[in-house]
């Protein structure tokens, strides 16, 4: 249920006042002190939507954007400070700050922290300017007395041909950034400023594809909506290998006909690199890619592009629908299912959700893609607020992949290993076939806990209530929740016991290292998020399989979202049930998206497919939803359980987390917190109770449940609520609104 908005927008925008006047400014800052928008007077003439530089506390300035002229009337004019300046820097939309406020008031946020996540990249309110590069010096500089290594001539020839930015530069000479700064300070060469490449500009008519008869007609499906004038959302259910990126591609096509701009979310944006391909192959140009990885030029170039109506199509993580646009005319959300679109720091959101507002509120075409669409995505289609298309075969006629259980009960794995007989036979299999395998694994590092075989204790991390994961890599432990590193101790930090310490549990590493030992000959590729850091090594990685250069595929999550391995056929799973243990009301569904998924990677085009899950529960709804290929019957359990509880999405959740330094401070404020809860009809509370991850990063936790049913306005009950109870400095609540996790 979408709430109101705050009344920070008028209905009407008045013209700016001549010769400056007083302005509403929202200021992009976080925290207790930021209340909404603020009166500062300006000596110029100012619009709503224009980035100022304001005066902020006693001696610091920030950044904001006028949103109304006029003042608000709680300050006398004499005591408003002025605004600083004006950045060369394009206006927000009144869409854009619409969405602001409307992200504000859903997800219960400061309206001026969700501002800071548009306004995330200083360097673009700096105005326009080129790129740094290194050049030559253009007159002769004396080199006789500078010793001239392999490494600095390769830099001198390269740079032969032009200048080139730092990165470039030492790729291309293969050498590190030291060997170019070292130049640099013998000025033999020195920082130029060149100017921008020009932006890459998509060919909608560059270059189509041959689409199946069902793929077609799915295409005009969707061109219809684009084209249509007002909001729709539109379910694109294939399944895998069907070509839903060919068919979404048509509909971002007639988006750049009509001359809006397109966006394309992806849960992780280091795994694009098949899809960059394909789309410079139907577009004639590489997209414009946006990630928290992007250096402050790229960031800066893209989002100044964006605002301006340069950069007509982006692909992007979850950020990249906070991006300033200018004429947004379709979203694609692809893998709509994906955990990864929910942002759980900060300003707690979940993007596909948001990418839907944004479209309902600005009036555009939204399709929301994946083999395995959410329950709440799929009652949306149901109820008739979204439309459907199937794509219900793979494209070329291969067949979906067979799917097989493994019961560890009656055909467990040698003592000492982790894969069973079957799968090591699917594997040979595989191999003798001159074809590709996968072993799926959904837990990094090498072991999950290590513990002393004298005194049975257990390494845990000192600010988490986390075991520290085992990584064979640098011998280290580290924790999976805040980062924490140690080397792997010598002795037993509890007994002293020297030579005591064991690795418990499988990761990717200890998979690997077993196959490793049992198939010498085979080659082997890890793809886990410690293993591929960066979309090059992804890359590079995604190419050495698709040349043929890895038998054996080891990898977490990583290698189930959208990747085309033309030549694999098997695919083993060696822990099918770790997602069940979450508990959350989500875990049966996840663990069904994600096997399927991964169980989809394998057979494509003439060469059938199969999959074997190892399970202790081969009698679970999920296990035989999946070994029978029965997605409708799971669904429809799935469904009717959700639907019984009153769960999403057949009711509303809403968590709050208390967390600080003193325990007795937290669980006194969250005893408070729900003595102080008001009394509503169809709102329970439950809790308050130690977060089932109580210690994490140095803080105690202790959380609250707001259950309610569908009509209840769920953000203007916590708003009341929290009129009651004022928390104490020393403890910190977050409110997460349609709560994913509950750890």
């Amino acid at each position: 249920m979408m709430p109101d908005a705050p009344n920070y927008i008028s209905d009407s925008i008045p013209d700016p006042i001549k010769g400056g006047g007083c302005v509403r400014v929202l200021p992009a800052v976080a925290g207790p002190g930021a209340r909404g928008l603020y009166d500062y007077l300006s000596s110029e003439v100012l619009a709503p939507g224009d980035i100022v530089r304001v005066p902020w506390g006693m001696r610091r300035e920030v950044v904001g954007v006028v949103w109304t002229l006029g003042a608000g009337g709680e300050v006398a004019a004499h005591r408003l400070k002025d605004v600083a300046a004006r950045p060369d820097a394009p206006p927000l939309t009144e869409a854009t700050r619409r969405f602001v406020d409307w992200v504000a008031a859903y997800t219960l946020a400061m309206p001026g922290a969700v501002l800071r996540l548009v306004l995330n990249t200083p360097a673009a309110l700096e105005g326009q300017r080129g790129d740094w590069a290194y050049a030559l010096r253009e007159t002769n500089t004396d080199i006789s007395s500078i010793k001239m290594t392999p490494a600095r001539r390769r830099v001198l020839e390269v740079l032969q041909e032009g200048p080139l930015s730092a990165s470039a530069l030492a790729q291309a000479a293969g050498v590190s950034l030291t060997v170019i700064r070292g130049l640099v300070s013998h000025d033999v060469i020195h920082r130029v400023m060149i100017e921008e490449a020009p932006l890459p500009i998509p060919d909608p008519d560059h270059s189509g594809v041959d689409l199946s008869h069902q793929q077609q007609e799915a295409v005009d499906v969707l061109r219809c909506r684009v084209l249509a004038d007002g909001f729709s959302a539109t379910v694109l259910d294939g399944v895998t290998g069907s070509g839903k990126t060919e068919v979404y591609f048509e509909a971002v096509a007639t988006a750049l006909r009509e001359g809006r701009q397109g966006l394309v979310l992806v849960p992780e944006i280091a795994l694009t690199s098949q899809f960059m391909e394909r789309f410079e192959a139907r577009f004639g140009c590489a997209p414009l890619c946006w990630h928290s990885g992007l250096g402050i030029n790229e960031r800066r170039r893209i989002w100044r592009a964006v605002a301006c109506g340069e950069a007509r199509f982006v692909v992007g993580a979850r950020s990249a629908l906070f991006l300033p646009w200018l004429d947004l005319g379709l979203i694609v959300v692809d893998e709509e299912h994906d955990a990864a679109f929910k942002q759980e720091d900060g300003v707690i959101y979940q993007a596909r959700d948001m990418a839907v507002a944004r479209a309902s509120l600005d009036g555009f075409a939204i399709v929301l893609s994946s083999a395995t669409p959410s329950l709440e995505t799929l009652v949306n289609s149901n109820r008739g607020r979204y439309g459907r298309v199937i794509l219900g075969h793979r494209h070329g006629g291969a067949p979906p992949p067979h799917i097989d259980l493994v019961d560890m009960r009656l055909d467990p794995p040698p003592s000492g290993r982790w894969l069973a007989p079957a799968l090591m036979e699917g594997l040979e299999k595989a191999l003798a076939s001159d074809r590709q395998a996968m072993v799926f694994l959904n837990r990094r590092g090498y072991a999950p806990l290590m513990l002393c075989r004298k005194c049975g204790y257990r390494l845990v991390c000192p600010d988490c209530d986390a075991w520290l994961v085992t990584h064979r890599q640098g011998s280290k432990l580290q924790c999976h929740h805040c980062g924490h590193r140690l080397r792997v101790p010598d002795v037993c930090p509890e007994c002293d016991a020297a030579d005591s310490l064991v690795a418990c549990g499988p990761g990717v590493e200890r998979v690997a290292e077993e196959l490793t030992a049992l198939m010498p000959e085979a080659r082997l590729l890890v793809m886990s998020s410690d293993h591929l850091r960066g979309a090059s090594a992804h890359r590079e990685a995604l190419e050495k399989i698709t040349n043929g250069e890895v038998d054996i595929i080891v990898g977490t999550q990583l290698v189930a979202k959208g990747h085309h391995f033309p030549r694999l056929v098997f695919v083993g799973v060696a822990d099918a049930d770790l997602g069940l243990a979450n508990g959350d009301l989500r875990a049966a569904e996840r663990t069904y998206q994600m096997l399927h998924q991964v169980a989809g990677r394998g057979g494509r085009e003439d060469k059938p497919g199969w999959a074997l899950l190892q399970t202790w529960m081969p009698s679970h709804p999920v296990m035989e939803a999946l070994a029978a290929g029965e997605r409708e019957n799971f669904i429809r359990a799935e469904w009717e359980a959700r639907e019984h509880a009153a769960l999403p999405p057949f009711g509303r959740l809403v968590a709050l987390v208390v967390s600080g330094r003193d325990e007795a401070a937290v669980a006194n404020f969250a005893q408070t917190l729900t003595d102080t809860a008001p009394q509503a009809q169809g709102v329970r509370v439950l809790g308050p109770a130690p977060a089932p991850m109580a210690w994490l990063r140095g803080r105690h936790r202790y959380r609250l449940l707001v259950k309610a049913d569908l009509h209840v306005k769920v953000q203007a009950y916590v708003q009341d609520w929290f009129a009651l109870a004022k928390a104490p400095s020393s403890v910190r609540v977050v409110v997460d609104v349609d709560p994913w996790s509950f750890f």
